[in-house]
């Protein structure tokens, strides 16, 4: 495996992290390390989301950045006579990434490996062959020969299945395969903003937030903009990329490497005009690659925090991944440093003058 830098590192950190919607304690933990020496305070909302505190030059404006900890997974419901599990998906799957895959399920006892059980081909028929199998007839093989060993591994109802997928450096050292891009890589670049406003001025009170249970409804977004009640947020997140065989410029139109999605609407979130335009004018001002794009379907934390209180002008801020919501996926580091870059100046603009012009009707 290729040398990790710290940026590689800390993705891979992230992305090992084990942290299904509701059962988030690794991935936070792990961002609760990262974060904790660029901030001036640590605290949390009772839903679990972890919410970073930096104090600028000056008593200025709320300004929130939110990256989901959260990945989409699984949940045991129940374990058949011969050992086998039945479960339950935890955020948006699509049944036909799943068979032969394998996943872990987390329990008191340590954590299990297993697979998502799938037929030979020898015995198939041609007609069941072209069909999808459904998920709900799925289930996960750990190995157990009854009901009793596998609850004697320390399987029971509600225990957390997550996929299983290594971090890798591909051969094109630029492109990066992990699970859970989506979307600890936005947690990432909230910390790696951070890092670099330590020692920076910015006329602002700065607020890096990694919300838990986006994957299920937005919802520790929801109640940490309550708790911050910030005047500007932004959701940094993973978005679509149209540039695979099979998707076409009428689903999406990004492609990786060319710079980060400023997101124009989703199936969640209008964004807001004025703060569009004033990112767009820091990234062509700094010479940021950008990419401008819309999602008809899915949404990111921006839904529910732009609709908090009196109204938080908000805007999603995402990266180009293949594969979302499969076991591994995909992006291009070349996105992820113009990312940082991008919202790094974007934050060492808002000063007072700047968000009352933003929110200015």
């Amino acid at each position: 495996m290729t040398k990790l830098d710290e940026t590689l590192s800390m993705l891979k950190a992230l992305t090992d992290a084990k942290g299904i919607p509701g059962d988030e304690a690794e991935p936070r933990e792990v961002m609760k390390t990262y974060i904790e020496p660029y901030c001036d305070e640590i605290t949390y909302d009772n839903l679990g989301s972890l919410i970073a505190k930096k104090t600028g030059s000056q008593d200025g404006p709320k300004i929130m950045m939110a990256g989901h900890l959260d990945e989409v997974g699984f949940m045991v419901t129940r374990i058949d006579d011969k050992g086998f599990i039945r479960f339950q998906p935890v955020g948006g799957w699509w049944g036909q990434v799943l068979l032969a895959q394998r996943v872990t399920v987390m329990t008191d006892k340590g954590n299990i490996t297993g697979i998502v059980g799938s037929k030979p081909p020898h015995i198939l028929s041609p007609e069941a062959r072209k069909k999808p199998f459904p998920l709900k007839d799925m289930y996960i093989d750990i190995g157990a020969t009854d009901r009793e060993e596998a609850m004697e591994f320390g399987v029971e109802p509600g225990n957390s299945i997550v996929p299983y997928s290594e971090f890798t450096v591909m051969s094109n050292p630029k492109m990066l395969l992990a699970k859970a891009f989506d979307n600890r890589i936005g947690c990432a670049i909230v910390i790696d903003a951070f890092r670099q406003l330590k020692d920076g001025k910015h006329p602002n009170t700065v607020y890096g937030v990694g919300t838990v249970q986006e994957e299920v409804g937005l919802r520790g977004a929801k109640t940490a903009s309550h708790l911050i009640e910030p005047d500007i947020a932004f959701a940094i997140d993973t978005g679509i990329p149209g540039d695979t065989p099979g998707v076409t410029d009428r689903d999406a139109l990004s492609s990786l490497g060319k710079g980060p999605q400023i997101i124009l609407y989703d199936a969640r979130t209008l964004a807001h005009r004025g703060l569009r335009k004033y990112v767009l004018e820091v990234a062509n001002k700094n010479k940021i690659p950008y990419q401008l794009d819309t999602t008809a379907g899915g949404g990111t934390d921006a839904g529910t925090i732009h609709i908090s209180h009196e109204g938080v002008p908000s805007l999603s801020i995402t990266m180009a991944t293949r594969y979302l919501h499969t076991h591994a996926s995909m992006i291009h580091r070349d996105d992820y440093e113009n990312t940082v870059k991008l919202v790094v100046e974007i934050i060492k603009g808002l000063d007072e003058k700047k968000v009352k012009e933003i929110i200015k009707p």
